[in-house]
């Protein structure tokens, strides 16, 4: 048995990249020939907005040059709070291109500043707003976030800048993306040993209902 194999691009920064959430997701999609095979690319810079990967070029030459099942694109963390008009006006920008290479949409919802928790309204309207806009799928990062510290608030997701993902907080964004793209998870990624079981078994039920739409 041979598992599928799907394309994804992944437009970013560090939110994507630390502690590797492609990977991460490709270690949940997959397993001994079942599932999904995800073979990925990254286009990412340390704090870069979508804006920036559209003017250096990178971004648009693996569209125009490979063929992707998904574009998955990650704004900068703090631009849909401070300037949600220019969020939606790059979202636009990129998925011109997404749609002219074939490939679907997908929109990564960021989480709100440990010290900011409130904004997470603010993040999440912006994402839904105009992934309903342009029909992308939208993977709810930000309120399984906002879920699950509300309900466990002894599981750290944040790391120490409070801006970052903890490990924690980085497989609960894959897992995330698990649910939302493939349904559920086949396998289980390398790394993740040090997570402990309880957490573990807390980030799969928050990621699953929040992907369904469910109250945890």
């Amino acid at each position: 048995m041979t598992a599928s194999k799907v394309r994804i691009l992944f437009i970013g920064n560090s939110f994507t990249t630390r502690n590797d959430v492609p990977a991460l997701l490709a270690g949940l999609a997959a397993d001994k020939g079942r599932g999904v095979r995800i073979e990925s690319e990254v286009v990412a810079a340390g704090g870069a907005s979508l804006r920036r990967h559209l003017n250096a070029g990178k971004a648009g030459e693996f569209l125009k040059t490979s063929t992707w099942d998904y574009v998955v694109l990650q704004e900068q963390s703090t631009l849909p709070i401070k300037n949600r008009r220019r969020m939606h006006e790059n979202i636009r920008d990129v998925h011109e291109l997404i749609r002219d290479s074939k490939a679907q949409t997908v929109l990564y919802m960021t989480w709100a500043r440990q010290k900011t928790p409130e904004t997470q309204r603010d993040l999440t309207t912006a994402y839904e707003e105009i992934g309903e806009e342009i029909g992308a799928v939208v993977v709810p990062v930000g309120r399984a976030w906002e879920t699950l510290l509300e309900s466990h608030p002894e599981v750290i997701l944040h790391d120490a800048d409070g801006s970052h993902p903890s490990l924690t907080g980085s497989y609960l964004a894959a897992c995330v993306f698990q649910w939302s793209l493939f349904g559920e998870p086949v396998g289980i990624p390398a790394g993740v040993s040090s997570i402990p079981e309880n957490e573990i078994d807390i980030v799969h039920r928050v990621a699953e209902q929040t992907a369904r739409g469910r109250t945890p």
